[in-house]
Order: structure tokens, then sequence, then C-alpha cells
């Protein structure tokens, strides 16, 4: 069994995958990892292997209490990966965008494929057939947007993620929904509409902790899987395993 940690800003996702399946899932707080950690090992049992995927956000106390337990695969910026990565910068490439390419290569190969993360940030990243990583795209996500209206004008207010009613906003309220949810989602249509103009063939993945909700306001055409990050986790433990 693969132990798979991805360590943000405030969660940590954990998950169980025996033989390329998730088993189980959870998140909990980061300050409560030790605690949890222990109690997630004593109730999953022992693993053969475990991938950490943190940028430094792991405490050294942390990190040790896993590899305690199970032998520990890092990942950075110079982990070998299942593709040619053409990114002019890739020091500063995020690995959360390295994981998802990565699950791209396993499960959709030979496939021109664009994977949209829908989280903080959206983040864009752009598969070719070939197997080549060309790069992408970073834009704000939907709490930034809502945050951002609050945070630098004197009187709108801070609102909870809605579906807006209309595209014709009748109040105050309504007006940011409309604004913020319809023009992010105009966004990612704008922009997958571009890929297809260049890749006629293009496969869409749509992930992270909005994708439930945008992918319901997207006609047809994408496909949705929360649990792509953590799946390209385990593809590049495998990878590197072998």
């Amino acid at each position: 069994m693969n132990l798979i940690i991805d360590v943000g800003n405030s969660l940590v996702k954990i998950a169980v995958f025996q033989e390329g399946k998730l088993k189980v899932k959870d998140a909990f707080k980061l300050e409560s990892f030790l605690e949890f950690f222990q109690t997630f090992f004593e109730v999953h049992g022992n693993f053969d292997k475990c991938i950490v995927s943190s940028v430094g956000k792991l405490t050294d106390l942390q990190l040790n209490s896993i590899k305690e337990k199970v032998e520990v695969f890092e990942l950075n910026s110079k982990t070998p990966l299942p593709f040619k990565n053409l990114y002019s910068t890739p020091n500063t490439l995020g690995i959360d965008r390295l994981a998802l390419v990565s699950a791209l290569v396993n499960q959709y190969p030979n496939t021109n494929a664009l994977v949209i993360d829908a989280g903080t940030c959206v983040t864009f990243d752009f598969l070719t057939a070939q197997n080549t990583y060309l790069g992408g795209a970073i834009s704000p996500g939907l709490r930034l947007r809502y945050q951002a209206l609050n945070n630098f004008t004197a009187n709108l207010p801070l609102l909870e993620t809605k579906r807006p009613n209309g595209l014709i906003g009748n109040s105050t309220s309504e007006a940011i929904h409309s604004g913020v949810v319809l023009g992010l989602v105009n966004e990612l249509e704008g922009v997958i509409s571009k890929y297809q103009e260049k890749y006629s063939d293009l496969t869409v993945i749509l992930t992270g902790g909005d994708a439930d909700f945008l992918s319901k306001q997207f006609k047809n055409g994408i496909f949705a899987n929360s649990n792509f990050l953590l799946e390209g986790l385990n593809y590049i433990l495998e990878f590197n395993s072998n």
C-alpha cells in the first residue's frame, strides 16, 4: 500500500492507494499533523512506501514522525518525472502542478490534455500528445476574487461562494456573484476554446477544491476529478520506485 501526503498552506490531504486504486482519503489541519497522523497510521496499518509533497511546510519533527514509520520519498523540483518538461523556470514550478501533469501522463497517454486546478488559484497545465509539458497559466481562484472585491473597495461585502441567479445581478450581492462566478466560468471557457483552436482533440480535466461547484456551470466536454492531484502523486511514487 502507498501512503500519499499532500501538505497545503492550511490543510493536509492524506490518501491510501493499493494497486493504483484510491482506498482511503482524508484531510486535516496542518497544526494537528502529529496527532492525526499517529491515529491514521494506527487505523490503516503498515504501508510499503510514502510520498510527501510539502515544499518545506512540514517541520523536522512532523517529517520525522512519518519517516519513523514508513520509507519516505520527498517530491521536489529535481524529482524524475514521466514527461519532458519544457518549462523555462522548472525550479519555480509548483510541485502540485508536476503531480497534475503526471496524472495526465498516466490516465490520458498520447493525448493533448489540459488540466485545470481550481483552488486558491486556478492553474492551467498543458501536456502534448508527445508527452511534453509546455506550461500553462495561473489566475485568481473564486475565493481570491470575492476577497479582492472586499479588500480593495470601501463598500463591497465579503460573500460566500454562490451560484448566481442569472446573468444580470439586480442587487449588489447578486452582481458580485454574477461577476465572480460567471466571470471565472467565462474565463475557463475562453481559455479552453483557445486551446481547442490549436488542438482539436483536446481532453480537459477539472480538479481542485472548486471543481465540483464549477463543473455544474459547464454544459459538457470537461471531466471533473477531485482526486487528480493525489492520483498524480501516487503515479510519481510508482514511477520512482521501478
